[in-house]
């Protein structure tokens, strides 16, 4: 360490940990190999009276560095929050006493508990408490690109919490699909019918706030910076008006998919086959009174609706998902029908009828005015003498049928308005759907000028664990640009795109990490003596977070910085680090081991869990006494991406018998925090097996597992099957060297 410090050490007997581990022999570690002179005992640490004596110590004695021996990192934040101090935490209750048996030797869990003491004292040493980013960003305007009910119900929620917006829609007007509908599906009890769209109320609403500035006719044609300032240029026509905001929420919306790839539906041989889209339209010029056909302007007796057309499919240029407003959709719209005229025929045939969000209510409703609703698949629609052919396989009696028909709706899907994608020139299966070359946000970033997309084009944003974030910090996506949706589910989408986007500006404001990491004040630096210019750091960054200069040296901008790791681990020369998270920082706490010799025939396993999946997994095992075997010393990892091969190499040089990676799940439905940690940390360690052939190592030495945060007893019977293995193949015979 450059700076002197005053480092504490706090032992919890709380919670069963003094009954089945010798404090005191932990103090003597700590004092003895841990060089840590003040050692503090407590009966319960996390009581108000523990915290007291924590915090009058830090003001009377200027502690800069804390250890707590008690339970887990993910537990007790909130109560173990000191801000002006580096802190570690042993993991003496979930790591030791819950994960270990009863029937477990005390002398292993003993031996546990001490080397996890050492562990936190050695890195507790290499730690310093990060000091507040020196760039930070202080722009608090947000910019919502997209003037539909998503981008209107964004730029509205921001606006209203006093924080200024600007909202920029490509049209000359404001409103997108949903101004277009004659009515909106129910939104409130009792779910029967209708309701108007309450689009003009909210636009009216956008107009009269005071707080947001609307450009129409606008497009972006530049987008640079980072949280906190963005620059942006926002076009109409031929003028250019540069703008600096904060945070964009992308709520550019979808368009309908292009119903003439069905001719076997008859889309575009007759005017009397149309989508939702069209009849819609039919509906605002019949404005309540019965809807005519197109083709000779005579009222319409019988209609049908076909569920799924050109989606859930995987036929070339079909739709290979479901875009979960459709069913919904053809049920209002069968009402406009028996609303107008109860003697109209009305016929629904589905393969799966997904009514989300109203319980059912509004398809009853329709059942009870006699909408009919057939299980099928429609074959073929054909126009003959001036009426509609419908053939179809009832599935319910299990028989081809057919109905002649006035009209019929296909019920198509959404193609999100998601600009270009990052990966347009890799191969594409047939199957997936072209998006748009036009560029929405026109980034000013390596990586592409768009957001990186999923595989059907929708804007890549963390589904499970955080929606709205995307892998360019400060840009959120909202509406059916990030999944298909309804009116409904896209303005509680919108309200959460701008609570991040707030988030955003005020985290860098403060020069913090807006997500995952929230509040994080550390940030990348790195020894340019060191640097080789190899531009790995650059490239596997997932954020867009790190540029060159014009000699090929790393530029980092901490404002986009997610504060994964990923740099770090990517780094050949190790030159990488964040203040309190370093190569140094892990590779203490493996090197600080009490490793035992080969005669004691005792294997050790070194486990590196993701703190995001992985470790809470372990914890949640503990505690509902999944246990696993105390052979194990753990490490949490902000991201799998972020371990450096050098961890893995100095474990096995120190004596490890076996290394497991525990990451989150990779892939197109991933759920790594930072996207593509686990992905990259798969990739590095395939590549692992070469190294250990060399060594004459077996290549099971070093495994990787992908853990959900849900695998609470496949995680410990993941390890104790390892533990198996390594006692099958032995242990490390450069243990002792």
């Amino acid at each position: 360490m450059q700076m002197e410090t005053q480092t504490a050490a706090y032992i919890c007997h709380g919670c069963g940990i003094a009954d089945r581990i010798d404090t005191s022999q932990l103090e003597q570690v700590a004092r003895d190999e841990g060089k840590i002179s003040t050692v503090v005992h407590h009966d319960f640490l996390c009581s108000s009276a523990g915290v007291q004596q924590i915090t009058k110590d830090i003001d009377e004695k200027s502690l800069s560095h804390v250890v707590l021996a008690a339970c887990s990192a993910r537990s007790k934040t909130d109560v173990f929050q000191f801000d002006s101090i580096a802190v570690s935490r042993a993991n003496l209750r979930e790591g030791v006493i819950w994960s270990h048996a009863e029937d477990a030797g005390a002398e292993d869990v003993q031996s546990s508990a001490d080397d996890y003491m050492r562990m936190s004292c050695a890195e507790i040493r290499h730690m310093r408490q990060p000091s507040t980013n020196p760039k930070t960003g202080v722009n608090r305007r947000i910019l919502v690109i997209g003037g539909g009910v998503s981008g209107m119900t964004a730029a509205l929620e921001t606006a209203r919490t006093g924080y200024e917006v600007l909202l920029c829609e490509k049209s000359d007007r404001l409103g997108g699909w949903g101004a277009m509908l004659h009515r909106r599906v129910p939104l409130r009890e009792p779910f029967s019918e209708p309701e108007d769209t309450g689009v003009a109320t909210l636009i009216a609403q956008v107009q009269s706030e005071p707080g947001i500035t609307v450009f129409l006719s606008s497009t972006i044609g530049r987008t640079s910076g980072a949280p906190g300032q963005f620059s942006v240029d926002i076009q109409n026509g031929v003028s250019t008006r540069t703008e600096n905001v904060g945070a964009i929420v992308q709520a550019s919306g979808f368009r309908n998919y292009d119903a003439s790839n069905l001719p076997e539906l008859g889309f575009g041989k007759s005017p009397d086959v149309v989508d939702q889209s069209g009849l819609e339209k039919l509906a605002v010029e019949s404005n309540g009174t019965p809807i005519r056909r197109p083709s000779d302007n005579s009222e319409v007796e019988c209609v049908v609706f076909i569920q799924c057309a050109g989606q859930r499919s995987e036929k070339e240029n079909h739709l290979p998902y479901c875009s979960g407003h459709c069913c919904n959709t053809s049920i209002k719209q069968a009402l406009y029908f028996k609303n107008a005229n109860p003697n109209v025929d009305v016929n629904i045939i589905y393969d799966d009828l997904r009514t989300p969000g109203n319980s059912e209510d509004f398809y009853r409703s329709a059942q009870l005015k006699g909408v009919n609703f057939t299980k099928g698949s429609v074959e073929s629609v054909d126009s003959i003498d001036g009426k509609l052919e419908v053939r179809f396989n009832d599935k319910i009696l299990a028989q081809d049928s057919m109905m002649q028909v006035d009209m019929v709706v296909l019920a198509t899907g959404q193609i999100p308005n998601s600009g270009q994608n990052i990966e347009t020139e890799m191969e594409q299966s047939s199957s997936e759907v072209r998006i748009p070359v036009d560029s929405i946000l026109n980034l000013d970033y390596r990586q592409g000028k768009d957001l990186p997309h999923l595989q059907n084009g929708f804007s890549d944003s963390h589904f499970i664990c955080f929606p709205y974030e995307t892998r360019r910090t400060g840009i959120y996506a909202c509406g059916p640009v990030r999944r298909p949706m309804d009116i409904a589910q896209a303005m509680e989408d919108a309200t959460g795109a701008a609570m991040k986007a707030i988030q955003a500006v005020e985290s860098a404001y403060s020069g913090r990490a807006a997500h995952p990491r929230s509040g994080d004040l550390s940030f990348p630096s790195f020894r340019k003596e060191g640097c080789t210019q190899c531009k790995r750091c650059t490239v596997e960054c997932p954020f867009g977070a790190i540029d060159e200069d014009e000699r090929g040296y790393p530029v980092f901008n901490e404002s986009r910085c997610r504060r994964c790791g990923t740099c770090m681990g990517a780094c050949p020369v190790r030159v990488i680090s964040f203040e309190n998270y370093s190569v140094e920082t892990v590779g203490q706490q493996i090197k600080a081991v009490d490793m035992p010799d080969e005669f004691e025939e005792k294997p050790r396993i070194l486990v590196l869990a993701c703190e995001n999946d992985a470790y809470p997994a372990l914890d949640m095992a503990s505690r509902n006494q999944f246990h696993y075997s105390p052979i194990v010393r753990t490490i949490p990892v902000r991201c799998l991406g972020s371990v450096n091969s050098i961890w893995v190499t100095d474990a096995l040089n120190s004596g490890y018998d076996g290394v497991m990676l525990m990451g989150c799940k990779r892939g197109e439905d991933y759920q790594c925090h930072f996207v593509k940690g686990s992905e990259l940390a798969h990739d590095r360690m395939s590549k692992i097996d070469d190294t250990l052939e060399q060594l004459q190592l077996e290549t099971q030495r070093v495994v990787t597992h992908e853990v959900e945060i849900t695998d609470v007893s496949r995680v410990s019977q993941l390890i104790n099957e390892y533990a198996q293995t390594i006692d099958e193949i032995g242990l490390n015979p450069f243990k002792g060297f």
